[in-house]
């Protein structure tokens, strides 16, 4: 079992068996509301770490980490929310790499991005 499946069945336990002073506990009370908006806070909080890293530089990144850390944590809580299990979206994970030369065409407006 990896990081994330680890995390993911501690947010599960804590879904399942609520314990009184856990933040993930007050999130799913809190409702799916907040849970995505800690999703959303947490996505721009990743977006201006990764602009204030630097590329390469550890110290730079170290910031940019814990966002993502952040970031992956609150996903979880949401698919624990939502009944969605979290091997479902590494499954999709799996068979999207399995796929050579998926890249999409770009149009022509896309081509700055």
């Amino acid at each position: 079992m990896n990081t994330i499946q680890e995390l993911y069945q501690v947010v599960l336990n804590r879904k399942e068996f609520p314990e009184g002073n856990s933040y993930t506990c007050y999130l799913f009370n809190a409702g799916l509301d907040k849970i995505l908006k800690k999703c959303g806070e947490e996505t721009a909080e990743v977006i201006i770490a990764a602009k204030n890293a630097k590329a390469g530089a550890s110290t730079g990144n170290h910031e940019l980490k814990n966002e993502i850390a952040d970031l992956i944590y609150h996903i979880l809580v949401l698919c624990a929310d939502r009944g969605l299990d979290w091997s479902e979206v590494e499954q999709v994970l799996h068979e999207r790499s399995l796929k050579i030369g998926n890249l999409k065409e770009f149009k022509q407006t896309d081509k700055d991005t």
